[in-house]
């Protein structure tokens, strides 16, 4: 709840006048408590884990022929079933582990000083704070990753996850209740190092859950915008991290590369791109020239 009860309150706090925007988050937020604004993050991880892997299925059911050529792995295929069956189970996580989780964490969120004050923050301060989050939660997940496939941690925790080993956008959240429960630490530890605003907590919680929706795909699409960002993996990285499965000890990373390269543990996927692109080479010099992009992928 804003600490002001008026527009000119605010203004001569601010020592100037508020924004446009501004004025519209005072508006909807002078009389709402901070609780509630945090209460939000239920909200919009249920419109993400509900829809943006629609966006999946829907390319899937409308340009088949189109996306065939971009399935990573292109015999697994999925019905329509099996993907609302798997969304049945996230949800059922969701509402017995992740909302109440999301419902008794606020007395962190006041304590680590998330704030729901005036003035906004810039959109550069947004962008760089969501670098950063980006980052710690990317190094710290690949630690508790390589955790998970130790034997201990994949029998007990991590197997769950991966009974997909052809993911799906529906699929990402779908883990084991103490997965899920761990992996909201890496999560959580950007914005109590750099705490900002509560916009740019609800932007990181979203983001995060669509990058993870992303590389969960099946589809490596060249028209994606994340083939921009440096370091990235994306969907045809970690696809193979779940096509090697229990065994695979590459690919940890959740986001970028950096850490695999560092530690060693992305040598069995170099591998595998290095082997087919040699197919791809003698097959051209071979003049096969009906061979397909798909002859060249993951079974």
């Amino acid at each position: 709840m804003l600490p002001y009860a008026t527009v000119e309150a605010a203004e001569s706090a601010l020592n100037r006048s508020l924004t446009t925007v501004e004025s519209l988050w005072f508006n909807y937020t002078a009389t709402t408590s901070d609780y509630i604004l945090y209460c939000y993050n239920i909200l919009f991880l249920f419109i993400v884990f509900s829809t943006v892997p629609l966006f999946y299925l829907f390319l899937q059911l409308l340009f088949p022929h189109y996306v065939s050529n971009y399935k990573i792995q292109p015999k697994v295929h999925f019905s329509v079933v099996d993907y609302f069956k798997c969304y049945k189970d996230v949800m059922r996580m969701f509402i017995l582990v992740v909302g109440p989780l999301q419902l008794l964490s606020f007395p962190s969120i006041q304590m680590i000083g998330v704030r729901t004050s005036l003035p906004l923050p810039s959109l550069m301060e947004i962008i760089s704070q969501l670098i950063i989050y980006f980052i710690i939660e990317d190094y710290t997940n690949y630690w508790i990753h390589r955790f998970f496939h130790s034997k201990w941690g994949y029998e007990k925790i991590h197997k769950v996850h991966h009974e997909y080993t052809a993911p799906i956008g529906f699929a990402a959240p779908y883990a084991h209740w103490a997965e899920v429960l761990i992996l909201g630490i890496p999560s959580f530890l950007g914005p109590a190092i750099v705490p900002g605003h509560m916009i740019t907590f609800w932007l990181w919680i979203a983001l995060r859950q669509i990058e993870a929706i992303e590389t969960h795909s099946g589809y490596d699409f060249p028209w994606t915008l994340t083939k921009y960002i440096p370091f990235y993996g994306g969907a045809d990285y970690h696809d193979y991290h779940h096509y090697v499965g229990g065994q695979s000890q590459s690919n940890f990373a959740s986001v970028f590369t950096y850490c695999d390269y560092i530690y060693g543990t992305d040598k069995g996927y170099r591998y595998h791109k290095k082997l087919l692109q040699q197919l791809r080479d003698d097959s051209n010099r071979n003049g096969a020239t009906n061979a397909s992009e798909q002859d060249f992928k993951m079974e």
